[in-house]
């Protein structure tokens, strides 16, 4: 029992160096893809990244739209609007 404990605290311990390695490998692959990167280039991120949002937004509202029922309540509202001006013969009524 006690040799299972061992190697079991032997395997973990050497899974846990190979896991610190492999993050520390990725933080300095991550140091180097960043090293040239200054403000003017994140701020040209951010404004294409706003821009993307907005774009995606749109979409999403026209998207939306065509699925609302307040469509079909603007097209009977206005089919009721040209319906009452063509019946309007000139009368006035009351006044």
């Amino acid at each position: 029992m006690h040799q299972l404990l061992l190697y079991s605290s032997l395997f973990i311990a050497v899974l846990a160096l190979f896991f610190a390695l492999y993050a520390c490998g990725r933080i300095g692959k991550f140091i180097s893809g960043t090293q040239d990167l200054d403000w003017t280039a994140i701020a040209n991120m951010t404004g294409d990244l706003a821009s993307t949002k907005k774009t995606i937004q749109t979409l999403n509202n026209r998207i939306n739209g065509m699925h609302s029922p307040k469509v079909a309540e603007q097209e009977l509202m206005m089919q009721l609007l040209q319906n009452q001006g063509a019946k309007s013969n000139g009368k006035i009524i009351g006044g």
